[in-house]
């Protein structure tokens, strides 16, 4: 039964708490709670997949395409929205970075908050490999000193036998012996 200061995880990999327990990611589960960068809401993963494709080749290309088609209809005098010195353009990127920033700022450092957390929980990991990995050294020593033991009463009990079936055959032999002088 778990206490409220070490609740049991319940995985659904695995069908017992036994099980639970010898699960690979054991260590990973506690931190679910740290894999939705910004909440598990409809704006919590809309901003973090705005912040994912800010870096991205398609967003840079898209960009750039996007300001050579606004400079070049201003240039070309196709339309008069924003001539130069372009300062709806000048805005419009203002406006982007203000919100990119922040956005990537906090997916920056929740990322950073899940690699540390990720990291304790490989070391916890290992360190349980170690720890396993220990016990199975002992008891394979264990195990060797048992089967040197039995390799030494083999030995024993096989030289035994073989004096005692000596003797039998010199018993034999005696008892031929007898019966063919007799």
């Amino acid at each position: 039964m778990a206490s409220d200061n070490n609740p049991v995880v319940h995985d659904p990999c695995a069908t017992t708490e036994t099980n639970a327990a010898s699960h690979a990611l054991r260590f990973h589960l506690p931190l679910r709670h740290l894999m939705p960068v910004f909440g598990e809401g409809w704006f919590a993963l809309k901003a973090e997949a705005f912040a994912r494709f800010f870096g991205t080749p398609v967003f840079l290309v898209a960009q750039t395409a996007v300001v050579a088609i606004w400079i070049g209809i201003n240039v070309a005098g196709l339309t008069k929205f924003d001539v130069y010195p372009f300062i709806l353009l000048n805005l419009a990127f203002s406006l982007q970075a203000a919100y990119a920033a922040p956005l990537i700022l906090l997916a920056q450092t929740r990322q950073a908050d899940r690699d540390k957390a990720h990291a304790e929980a490989d070391a916890q990991h290992r360190e349980a490999i170690a720890e396993m990995n220990e016990k199975r050294q002992i008891l394979a020593g264990e195990q060797t000193t048992q089967l040197v033991v039995l390799l030494q009463q083999n030995t024993k009990l096989t030289e035994l036998t073989t004096q005692l079936s000596q003797r039998i055959e010199t018993l034999t032999r005696e008892m031929h012996d007898k019966l063919l002088t007799s």
